[in-house]
């Protein structure tokens, strides 16, 4: 409803949380009004290809950094069009990647605010990326509140 009110859109860029963003987002009625769609580069290449995600910017930092949940949503913004654009990156576990502790979480918004956040999240995998799903849209629906405040 707030980004109905604004005439703004919304599309993502998720890796951990496998579209399941997408999904939360899409689930409401009317979602088609302002969701514009979702990318799901699970693999580093499609990051790349299909966000446009810079490759020295995931040499230097990993993929699991703020600098690639930044790049991510800026790169579903302009693939989209959108006013803002959600990314998440990751470890969901059972184990480790590549020295990551599992529940190591980046969640970037891109937009006329943006916001980057990183969590340390406990629990089975699912467990992981249903927190992190939830914590992205209770932080993007706090900067669209906070926005509309002013």
């Amino acid at each position: 409803s707030l980004l109905l009110a604004g005439s703004e859109t919304l599309s993502t860029a998720e890796s951990l949380t496998g579209g399941g963003l997408s999904s939360a987002f899409t689930d409401p009625p009317g979602a088609s009004h302002v969701f514009m769609g979702g990318i799901t580069a699970y693999r580093t290449e499609i990051k790349i290809k299909e966000l446009h995600v810079p490759p020295e910017i995931i040499e230097k930092y990993g993929v699991v950094s703020s600098q690639v949940a930044d790049a991510m949503a800026q790169g579903a913004q302009k693939v989209f069009g959108s006013t803002w654009a959600i990314s998440t990156t990751g470890v969901a576990g059972p184990g480790p990647s590549d020295g990551i502790a599992p529940g190591t979480v980046w969640i970037a918004i891109a937009g006329p605010i943006s916001h980057c956040l990183e969590l340390s999240l406990d629990g089975e995998r699912e467990d992981v990326r249903n927190a992190t799903i939830a914590s992205a849209i209770s932080a993007f629906a706090r900067i669209l509140r906070d926005r509309n405040a002013h």
